[in-house]
Parts: C-alpha cells; structure tokens; sequence
C-alpha cells in the first residue's frame, strides 16, 4: 500500500475507532429497511463531518447521505468508499464504468450537491459495499482472490470479479407486443452471445432469436460460475404479475410453481406513490386519495425468480449476499429456494450474510465495514 493509502486509511482509522466508541450498542433485531437506512446514514454523516468528505443529503422524511468524488492534490478520495479499495476501483477502467451507473430516484429525490450523483455515491448503496469489499487490495490483487474468501464462496482463487454483468435470461417466445421487427446490429449480436451458448459465426437469424429471447436482468457480481445477488437497505426482491413470471423458458423445470411465495395486494385506480425503497420510504400521509381499489394476485422474489433461471441457463450458482439484521430478505429468500424442485440444481443455490464475509477479510477493512455500516464479523 502507497503511503498516501496509509495516510487515509490512518484516518479513517481514528473516525472509525472515534465512532464504534460511542456506538457500540446495536438496537434490537430483526431490523426493518427503513431502520438500517436510519443507521447507515447517521453514521455516515459522523464519518463524513469528522474526516471532512465532500457530502450531501437528499430531501424528505428520511434524508440520505450522499458522497461526491474528490480531487485533491495528494489523492483523489471519495467518503463512500474505503481509501484503499477506491484507488484500485480507479486504476480498473472496467470496475470505475461502475461508478457512473444511475441511481433510479436521482431525477424525482433532489439534493443541493452541485455534481450529478449516482446510485453508488448513496450512503446505503449494496453495490458500493460490494464493491469496497472485493476492490480492496487484500480481497483481490495480482489476478487473485484472497484465499480465505475464495474458500468461503466456492470459487478459485484465479477467479475475477465482474461488476453488473447481464446473463440472459432465456424466454419461451417473443414479446407479445412490438412495433416493428429489427434486426440487431453487430455490436448487439456480440453482446448477446456474450454470455451465450452462440457462436459470433452462428447464422445471423439465430443470433436474432437469441437476441429477442432473452431477458438481460443483471447481477450484481460474477466470480466465474458463480452469480452473487447483494442487498442491504432494499425494502423486498420486486413483485410481479403471475403472467410476467411465466414468460420464462426454464420456470417450470426449475420451481414448482405453485409453491412460489405470492401475496394479495390492493392496488388504488390512481397511480400509486413513487418508490423510493433505496431512499426512504413514503409517509402514508403522502399517498394520493384514492377513490376505489382493486386486488391482484403478485409473485413474491421476482429478482430472486430471475437470477436463479440465469444461473440455471448459464450453468452457474447462486448466492444471496445480504445483512443478517434483513430477516426478512432471508425469509423471501428461503421461500424462494423452497419451491425449487429440481434437485441436481438447489444444491448451488446458497445465501451468505455480509456478516459471515466480514470474518474473511483483512482487519483494515473490517474496521471501515463496521464504523460505516455496522456490519461485525460473525
């Protein structure tokens, strides 16, 4: 490590150390979404006032914590990532494309932060956690995992991570729906076949159907054949129409579909309330009058539905990486894996907690994990 790392990793030391100090007790579990935000974003306030971070806040009930790029004349830094993991997040073209991914609410959520912010300058951003933890230099260096961690997941140690990739989730037809038939272009054929059984010298008709046949949901973390879905502050795994969850190839092969987890929701005939899950929840008071209602039947997981069926067309595993204070992620996740029936296959699909991963890594990073998001080895 440079000595400018060192220099910023001593600091951060001394806010941390300041910080777990006086917030050693931890509030009594399970915890909600709404509750881990809270903590997450106070304590990256504290982090962000006592080492002096470029921050701001989004406005509403539960204002977040936002963090912008600093170029300084020593190094460049930015308060939501460990000093040492975001330097080697900016030498790696591939790992800083990341940076620059949208956050879904940053067009309706309004700060008075004079840069365009991102989803992973956002204090209880998954993806800049994960990231933190497997850019770091100890996890990750030299082409090589950390062995610790690469025993822990299952993996090889030469394995690479890959941030945001998009597997392909293959459909049993064509969309209902479209206005116009159109071919692919090159570049689109290749990155379809990107992760593909398809040849780029495979007849371009094929190359077409694969192309329209695929839904590119997109996970988080690829470590070779292993698929890594992370969560932190997310209120659920999305819901979704039962008539959305049957458009895929592999659905009932894989699950017995009447086992899927589902729920009755009454929905108002006026659009609903705008989702901030990864920001803050809704005051009820801030829902619009409806006059009448009606009830739909939703399925439950449908992320979790998605990348089990990349994992399965890609002959991958699956793992749920998330905070063990989310019992109820956990409980989603379980019913989900319930209703898997087919044998050969539920025995790659595992859930880890961030927790149990924080036991593997090196002690600097596990001194930032904790101050700035609570997160203790298990």
């Amino acid at each position: 490590m440079s000595s400018k790392n060192r220099r910023h990793t001593k600091d951060y030391k001394k806010t941390c150390d300041s910080f777990m100090t006086h917030n050693r007790q931890t509030p009594p579990t399970p915890w909600s979404a709404s509750l881990l935000r809270r903590d997450l974003n106070a304590r990256a306030q504290h982090l962000a006032i006592n080492s002096g971070l470029l921050h701001d806040q989004t406005t509403g009930t539960e204002p977040s914590i936002l963090f912008g790029h600093e170029e300084q004349a020593k190094q460049s830094r930015h308060g939501n990532f460990h000093p040492a993991s975001y330097a080697a997040i900016c030498a790696n073209p591939a790992w800083s494309r990341r940076l620059t991914k949208a956050h879904t609410a940053h067009r309706r959520v309004r700060a008075t932060a004079d840069w365009q912010w991102m989803e992973l300058d956002c204090a209880n951003s998954s993806d800049a956690l994960l990231m933190n933890i497997f850019c770091h230099p100890a996890v990750f260096s030299n082409c090589h995992l950390n062995p610790a961690v690469a025993n822990l997941l299952g993996v090889p140690s030469d394995t690479q991570p890959n941030f945001g990739v998009h597997p392909g989730v293959p459909l049993k037809r064509f969309p209902a729906r479209r206005n116009k038939t159109t071919r692919p272009t090159k570049q689109q054929a290749i990155s379809s076949a990107l992760f593909s059984d398809i040849s780029l010298s495979a007849p371009s008709s094929q190359i077409e159907e694969e192309h329209h046949l695929k839904d590119r949901t997109e996970i988080d973390l690829q470590l070779g054949a292993l698929f890594i879905e992370a969560k932190l502050t997310e209120s659920n795994f999305q819901t979704a129409s039962p008539r959305l969850i049957e458009r895929y190839r592999d659905l009932e092969t894989i699950f017995a579909v009447e086992r899927l987890p589902s729920k009755i929701m009454t929905t108002p005939t006026q659009p609903s309330a705008e989702d901030f899950s990864d920001l803050e929840e809704p005051s009820p008071n801030l829902l619009p009058p409806t006059v009448s209602a009606r009830s739909r039947t939703v399925i439950q997981g449908y992320q979790l539905i998605r990348n089990v069926l990349a994992a399965f067309a890609s002959d991958a595993s699956f793992c749920v990486l998330c905070d063990a204070r989310r019992r109820d992620l956990i409980a989603i996740w379980y019913s989900i894996l319930s209703a898997v029936h087919y044998p050969s296959f539920a025995w790659r699909l595992k859930l880890l907690t961030w927790q149990e991963l924080t036991s593997s890594l090196p002690e600097d990073l596990q001194q930032f994990l904790e101050a700035k998001y609570g997160i203790l080895p298990a």
